[in-house]
């Protein structure tokens, strides 16, 4: 059984897609252990409690200095000791530190088609809005381990989603989300979870 603890920042779509994927059965061999986030007004914690799932609060608000932060925030997860850690929509840039304890088993989703509009800066609406002024025809999302730079580890998922006339950031958005991003996590954790796509060092070798 994979142990999973899942990252969150906000309103928590990505995780309410990996929990009804649990509850369907879409993703099997599975159990969320820890829903946590750096924001206490996250709704994506109220999803957690709906689903009954351990979840808490880390806030950098709590700390005297971003180090601190850091430190405590590899320290929660090197006593969770997930197998997997998902950043499903978390807004922190990954500790070095914890990037190494937990190297090759720390996921995220992008919602574009990296590695096109990514790195730093583009996070959220920002993403969309700069596809929409490039003009591109098709954008979409990644699922990739991430290692210390961003957005630059080895890529697991992608899928493509058609860029329409009339698009605003908004209805991009919301379309890769329910087309791409909600399809792609689920996936990604249970090929991972019944041993159809390699993570931790494996991850890297096969990148190679």
């Amino acid at each position: 059984m994979l142990r999973a603890a899942v990252l969150v920042s906000g309103g928590g779509t990505n995780l309410q897609a990996i929990l009804d994927a649990v509850r369907s059965g879409k993703i099997t061999n599975t159990e969320i252990s820890l829903v946590l986030s750096n924001n206490p007004g996250a709704y994506a914690l109220k999803r957690a409690e709906n689903a009954g799932v351990p979840h808490e609060v880390l806030s950098p608000d709590s700390f005297p200095d971003r180090a601190s932060f850091e430190r405590a925030l590899t320290e929660r997860m090197q006593a969770e000791n997930p197998d997997l850690i998902v950043l499903a929509g978390f807004l922190v840039k990954i500790p070095a530190e914890m990037i190494r304890a937990f190297r090759g088993r720390i996921i995220n989703i992008h919602p574009s088609l990296i590695p096109s509009f990514c790195g730093r800066g583009f996070y959220g609406l920002k993403v969309h809005e700069a596809a929409l002024k490039r003009g591109v025809k098709v954008s979409g999302a990644t699922v990739h381990i991430v290692d210390e730079n961003l957005d630059s580890g080895p890529i697991l998922l992608q899928k493509a989603v058609e860029v329409k006339p009339g698009d605003t950031p908004e209805i991009l958005q919301r379309r890769i989300m329910e087309q791409a991003e909600w399809v792609l996590l689920p996936s990604a954790i249970d090929g991972i979870a019944n041993g159809r796509i390699p993570y931790g060092e494996a991850a890297f070798a096969e990148a190679e």
